[in-house]
């Protein structure tokens, strides 16, 4: 019998013994495949926060607002961070160690992309580089749902997956602020799944005549 997964924005993540570790800031996936690989897990602080990539096969349950560790999963520290950054000499192409990323200042958020570094003597790029398997995407929570004819439909709520196979079934996309309300969308009707956007192959019209449901929360 199939058992589906679910992947929910935010949803908290334990281990077996139910002690919190962080929360889903992405699911890692395959958009050729539609195979889910990984997923990325937001910890830390306010002003010191980090994410680890962390194997699917590690998910051993989930309901609507957790995802649960199995018992053999290590420490969230000893998975690879999701992001590393690489200073890169801007006119030799020498590639220098990998820095830490700076501490986030609330209100002003690391830059995402090349940053141009001036010293005294010479400039460096910083590269950003994803710790996940080539071909993949890392879709971000609340990715925004594309019709075919390119009007904004959604925000990916959840991911919902085969476990037996951790191959995407549905996604279950929301809009509205204050009164939320879901559609669930069958994994053939998505064209394209990327980092902040996904790609519909049907109209808005066929999304709009689909049942609607309210999302708690």
């Amino acid at each position: 019998m199939q058992r589906t997964i679910l992947f929910q924005k935010n949803a908290n993540v334990l281990t077996a013994n139910g002690k919190q570790v962080g929360s889903l800031e992405r699911v890692v996936l395959n958009p050729e495949t539609r195979v889910v690989t990984d997923i990325v897990v937001r910890t830390g602080t306010l002003f010191n926060k980090e994410a680890r990539v962390v194997p699917v096969e590690l998910v051993v349950k989930t309901t609507e607002d957790q995802i649960v560790l199995r018992e053999d999963a290590k420490e969230l520290e000893a998975y690879p961070p999701f992001e590393e950054r690489y200073l890169v000499d801007v006119d030799g192409d020498m590639e220098q160690k990998p820095v830490n990323p700076p501490s986030v200042i609330y209100g002003y958020p690391g830059a995402v992309g090349p940053v141009i570094v001036s010293t005294s003597e010479e400039q460096f790029a910083t590269r950003i580089e994803q710790n996940i398997p080539a071909g993949t995407v890392a879709m971000k929570e609340g990715a925004q749902v594309i019709s075919a004819e390119g009007k904004n439909v959604g925000n990916v709520e959840r991911v919902l997956a085969d476990s037996s196979v951790d191959r995407i079934t549905h996604l279950l996309i929301s809009r509205g602020f204050f009164k939320k309300q879901s559609k669930l969308i069958p994994i053939k009707c998505v064209q394209s799944l990327g980092e902040d956007k996904v790609h519909l192959r049907v109209k808005k019209t066929s999304i709009e005549d689909r049942d609607t449901t309210p999302i708690a929360g």
